[in-house]
């Protein structure tokens, strides 16, 4: 019975496919054969992708489902990207963070009694996809990015939406670098201003550093009518340097 073979993969093909204004996909092919290396030819099958993150047997962050035909040399084919999501989203994927691996499993009677297929390495598509990532995060030709000005009252914790703004202290206040800040990545800047007589005080919690020092702290002390200026950036995990105090 088909359901008792097992399934081999001769090849997979990944293209990818970005449409405008729409969710990025990749075309996956492959032929299905028996262990006996007899085609499965024109018969409904199920499919299941999953996306990887790290290694073969990593983190997933994605998967999904499919009911496909194979045709009569047993090729089946599908977009991944449209099938019926089970985890995550596929236009989320964070491909900077890679390496990524699809692996895909087969239920030849069209059931949900999933056989692994394989797994296979995604090396160059992801760039394309990453591509696509970047343009979100900085903009195209015709968009020109601008760093947003977040007024500063109050203190708190650095956030996410801190990282690559200005920071405008107009009421004496301390943000406080907190340990593991994964938000912002090493080479990201922030930049400070203290307003009118405001005291901005930058604080460094327990196991951070400030220009080498554990747990040290900079403070920008502006005069009134005056604006104090100052530039801070991540060297590394839990390391940061200040310039401008």
């Amino acid at each position: 019975m088909k359901s008792a073979l097992t399934i081999l993969v001769l090849f997979v093909t990944v293209t990818l496919k970005l449409y405008a204004q729409s969710p990025e996909k990749m075309s996956y092919q492959a032929i299905i054969r028996s262990q006996n290396n007899d085609l499965v030819a024109n018969s409904r099958i199920s499919l299941r992708v999953i996306v990887h993150q790290g290694s073969a047997a990593g983190t997933i962050v994605y998967q999904e489902t499919h009911s496909a035909t194979t045709n009569n040399n047993g090729l089946v084919s599908l977009e991944i990207g449209t099938g019926n999501i089970t985890t995550g989203t596929f236009s989320a994927i964070a491909w900077e963070k890679g390496p990524y691996f699809i692996e895909t499993q087969v239920d030849v009677s069209g059931g949900a009694n999933y056989n692994i297929m394989g797994t296979t390495q995604l090396l160059s598509v992801p760039y394309a996809l990453h591509a696509k990532t970047a343009e979100r995060l900085v903009g195209t030709a015709t968009t020109t990015p601008r760093a947003a000005v977040i007024p500063f009252t109050s203190s708190r914790n650095i956030t996410t939406t801190d990282v690559n703004n200005t920071i405008e202290c107009t009421a004496t206040s301390t943000l406080t670098l907190t340990s593991n800040f994964t938000s912002m990545l090493t080479g990201d800047t922030i930049n400070l201003e203290a307003h009118n007589g405001a005291v901005l005080t930058i604080q460094a919690s327990s196991g951070v550093t400030i220009n080498y020092t554990a747990s040290g702290s900079a403070k920008f002390t502006s005069a009134a009518g005056n604006v104090r200026f100052g530039f801070l950036r991540k060297t590394g995990t839990n390391s940061y340097i200040i310039s401008g105090q």
